[in-house]
């Protein structure tokens, strides 16, 4: 395609806006301690360092096989990273970054930009795939996409490479390919979205539940569509596996066959499409699920287990004033009730298009399509799922995070068709819910958007001072108005706990850009600063430009 018709190719600008969007909200490091750990493990792959330096520990780090300190986490992202860590390293050891002090180091800078930009581009193209196989229209689509990488949480973890936007990815890559799977047979379609699942477990092992919705968003599709199955090429292998004449038709599906009328039993169907699935995706699963289990045998000399009771061992005996049952040891409501309602990580005040979702899904159930239907139950239940085995977790909120990370990937899957429904049924919802959509909107932009202004742990040292419960958000406005207008002082954001470690105060007192932080760490010479900073202003400018073509794209094809 000529460049002068890409640049009229609505999806091509979508991926160059993600890209763009991407690259602009860098600061030029992983973002979290729990990042730059698996980072870490990335080297350790391809060179003689440790997983874990002697130092880290116990901060960081349990003992494993042969009294070796290892990694606690899966190995699913340190292998995403490995690409980028072998470039990074390779441009650090150049000679005119032989002064440079490293912080942030130019090997993060390449692994963040590199891994953030690659996984937002994707998730843009996989997320446009499945709500087109949802049957919303393309602008539709590509305002879900923008949705979803602008006015959720997925926006700040585009900054702070944590796992969740690559948890995300392969998650709605396993949804859209097995559910290729189901409406057209197609057993390669399968095998990739049970590879994708698979690779999941790598990252982190309670993607399992992601691994079971998937299977259940294809059960509750054949529920509610009374058990009709899918077309021709499916129809083919089934009848195979069922071994009856292909074609034959059952009640309520087979409907668009000729020949013959044989019947055949609901339950048969049902086994066999069960098989037909199994065949492929369990061996797949198994294959991810060995490597899993091997990479914790390596560590900790375990098939079966996982590091948590020797985590909680080492803890207990650091700080025998943790309780007995830790790290289980939040009440099962508190948990769950925190999620859902604390000020400081609530889902529903972190990502407002939850909010939107369930009010559309009420709202329009009776219309909604079966796969559509499908979905909304399935992500709901895995938010459900997660929520609830989390919730006894002493740090069921993630710690040191914006907002709940462990349940905000299935947050933004539930969200995910917000915008898409309010775009689709705007003539039929009534002006008041439209605008309240848009209020929505434009809420969760502005939330999303200052979640990028400052380095995460800000409001967490604040609260040593301001106490519990703090509601977050807020206070997030106050601090980005404060630090605009030189009042952190004055108005009591600043205390004595943000200056215990010289590191962390030097990067929450700067905006939380690559450039910003390049001048306030200054260790960089001037004329990179410069650079800096004339790049991250072209590429916002770029990003105007391409947002501005995809809106004009958009009103071109309808």
């Amino acid at each position: 395609m000529p460049p002068t018709h890409r640049l009229r190719s609505p999806l091509f600008l979508l991926c160059l806006v993600s890209a763009l969007l991407a690259f602009v909200v860098q600061s030029g490091d992983t973002g979290t301690a729990d990042t730059a750990h698996r980072l870490q493990v990335t080297h350790w792959l391809w060179t003689s360092e440790p997983q874990v330096f002697p130092h880290e520990y116990p901060e960081f780090g349990i003992h494993g096989r042969g009294g070796k300190i290892y990694s606690w986490y899966g190995i699913g992202q340190s292998l995403l990273m490995l690409p980028a860590d072998l470039i990074g390293t390779a441009i650090a050891r150049l000679p005119i970054f032989r002064e440079y002090e490293d912080d942030p180091s130019v090997r993060s800078i390449v692994v963040s930009y590199s891994t953030n930009i690659l996984i937002n581009v994707l998730t843009a193209l996989i997320v446009f795939r499945f709500l087109r196989q949802l049957l919303f229209s393309q602008n539709e689509s590509i305002l879900g996409v923008l949705a979803l990488l602008c006015c959720t949480t997925h926006l700040h973890y585009t900054q702070n490479m944590m796992e969740n936007n690559y948890i995300m990815l392969l998650t709605l890559a396993g949804f859209s390919f097995q559910y290729e799977w189901w409406r057209t047979g197609s057993r390669r379609a399968l095998a990739i979205g049970s590879g994708a699942l698979g690779l999941n477990l790598l990252t982190r092992v309670t993607t399992g539940m992601d691994l079971i919705a998937a299977g259940v968003f294809l059960l509750v599709i054949f529920w509610l569509e009374k058990g009709r199955l899918p077309r021709t090429g499916l129809t083919n292998s089934l009848a195979k596996d069922m071994d009856i004449p292909a074609g034959a038709q059952a009640p309520g599906f087979f409907a668009a066959f000729g020949g013959t009328t044989e019947a055949v039993p609901f339950a048969k169907t049902i086994y066999a499409t069960a098989l037909s699935y199994l065949k492929v995706a369990v061996p797949i699963y198994a294959f991810f699920a060995v490597i899993e289990r091997y990479y914790n045998y390596y560590r900790f000399g375990s098939w079966t287990g996982t590091y948590l009771p020797t985590f909680a061992k080492e803890s207990l005996e650091h700080d025998p004033s943790l309780p007995a049952n830790y790290p289980w040891s939040t009440p099962f409501h508190e948990g769950v009730l925190g999620a859902l309602f604390k000020p400081e990580k609530s889902i529903f005040l972190f990502d407002p298009l939850l909010v939107l979702a369930i009010v559309l899904l009420v709202i329009l159930w009776k219309r909604l399509s079966a796969e559509l239907r499908a979905y909304a139950v399935t992500t709901l239940l895995l938010l459900a799922g997660y929520i609830s085995f989390y919730a006894p977790y002493t740090f069921w909120a993630g710690d040191m995070a914006w907002g709940d990370r462990y349940v905000s990937t299935t947050v933004e899957l539930a969200a995910l068709l917000a915008v898409p429904l309010l775009v689709k049924y705007r003539a039929s919802l009534g002006p008041w819910v439209w605008r309240a959509g848009i209020v929505l909107i434009v809420v969760s932009l502005a939330i999303q958007v200052a979640s990028l202004a400052f380095w995460l742990p800000l409001e967490i040292y604040q609260m040593e001072t301001l106490g519990h419960p703090t509601f977050v958000v807020a206070l997030r406005f106050e601090n980005i108005a404060a630090f605009a207008l030189g009042k952190m002082q004055a108005w009591g954001l600043a205390n004595e706990e943000m200056t215990y470690d010289p590191w962390d105060y030097v990067r929450i007192t700067c905006w939380n850009f690559l450039p910003f932080v390049l001048r306030r760490v200054g260790e960089a010479p001037a004329w990179v600063v410069r650079i800096a900073f004339a790049t991250w202003y072209a590429a916002m400018a770029a990003l105007v430009w391409a947002s501005l073509r995809l809106r004009h794209a958009l009103s071109a094809h309808p």
